[in-house]
């Protein structure tokens, strides 16, 4: 969602508040273009992230009934392979072969067994199909866990930059996700945002 996070992906170092740099892209340069969508699916945390502590944030795309603001991005295929690669552990550097069924919506294709090793195409935007990854199992096979502060930070950060919204909306959309509800009330989400806002 935050521009800021994704030029950590992409020219490498290491994000306010994360515990580990990215190497970043064989092409350094910003998005051409970035535009807020709406995906069908579902935002929740679970496992646990050494880059943030506490749990990661994954989609589930067969969640019914559920939507996920995002931030779509117009990269290069080298550009979100390299992304991708370093999502999954990986060294950048070889680009993606994607599957016929990723460029329409609905379709993925598992690259491993892990977290952020399923590529799902999510919709489209101007015809062009909308990328990301996430894991291979849906949001109830696995037990949630809260994020960490840094990371919600992070991410209401990025969508109050990315969709236009107040703090307040941020943190209450936050702190409803599968994982963080039950931890995380908005007032503190919120209090998380505005600090790093005022930074």
């Amino acid at each position: 969602m935050s521009l800021a996070r994704l030029d950590r992906y992409l020219r490498g170092g290491v994000a306010p508040g994360a515990a580990r740099a990215h190497p970043g892209c064989r092409d350094p340069r910003p998005p051409e273009r970035s535009v807020p969508v709406t995906l069908p699916g579902l935002l929740y945390f679970a496992t646990h992230s050494p880059v943030w502590g506490g749990g990661r944030a994954f989609y589930d795309p067969g969640a019914a009934g559920e939507e996920t603001p995002a931030r779509a991005h117009l990269l290069t295929l080298g550009q979100f392979s390299d992304i991708a690669a370093q999502e999954m552990g990986r060294a950048p550097g070889q680009d993606l072969v994607l599957a016929a069924g990723l460029r329409r919506p609905g379709g993925s294709a598992r690259l491993g067994p892990g977290r952020y090793e399923t590529l799902v195409c999510a919709g489209e935007v101007a015809g062009l199909p909308v990328l990301t990854f996430t894991a291979p199992w849906g949001s109830g096979d696995v037990p949630w866990r809260a994020p960490s502060a840094g990371y919600l930070r992070q991410l209401g950060t990025g969508l109050v930059e990315g969709r236009g919204w107040s703090a307040a909306r941020a943190a209450r959309y936050l702190a409803s996700r599968p994982g963080a509800r039950g931890h995380w009330d908005p007032a503190a989400v919120r209090e998380l945002i505005e600090c790093r806002a005022e930074t």
